[in-house]
């Protein structure tokens, strides 16, 4: 059995659509996530991606090298200040397929185009995608449903609670 901690890439808004509910449910659950011992994938910039490290940080089982960020560019100054290890990719929007593929399971909150970029890429994996549905975006308008009936994928599981998200995680991985 393999001793490699469980990874989880966290999905969402980022800046410029990530409101301050949507922030704090990502301080909420980067906390709740550190604290369950998982490793947290991101995309490293701003918006929910930098509350989710945040949150993370500030959690009682916080360990270095909790919070990783798979950043577009090319430079490791992109990535917002919680970020433990930075991965400039160069790749631009094409760096989402790394955030999905190097997850065990990934959680989707919220969102914009750049999040439903990602539930593809996620859903095409075959990865198991837990969509919180307390806020609009594409997360909510996806949740519960089969993107693609030609595919072979798994429902993208809807969840109303950071307990569910949780529970939907430890038997999703």
């Amino acid at each position: 059995m393999s001793s490699r901690r469980k990874a989880v890439s966290v999905i969402g808004p980022n800046q410029t659509r990530c409101n301050v509910d949507v922030y704090n449910f990502g301080l909420e659950l980067g906390r709740s996530l550190a604290d369950a011992g998982y490793v947290i994938i991101c995309g490293g910039m701003f918006g929910f991606m930098e509350a989710v490290c945040k949150g993370a940080r500030s959690a009682e089982g916080y360990t270095y090298g909790c919070t990783v960020g798979i950043l577009p560019g090319n430079t490791k100054d992109e990535a917002n200040e919680f970020v433990d290890v930075v991965i400039p990719s160069g790749m631009g929007w094409a760096r989402n397929q790394l955030i999905i593929n190097s997850a065990d399971v990934v959680v989707s909150v919220a969102g914009g185009t750049g999040t439903l970029s990602e539930l593809a890429y996620a859903w095409q994996a075959g990865k198991t995608v837990i969509c919180y549905t307390q806020f609009d975006g594409w997360t909510k308008r996806l949740a519960g449903t089969q993107p693609d009936i030609n595919r072979k994928g798994g429902e993208l599981k809807p969840a109303d609670s950071i307990e569910q998200i949780l529970k939907h995680i430890k038997f999703g991985v």
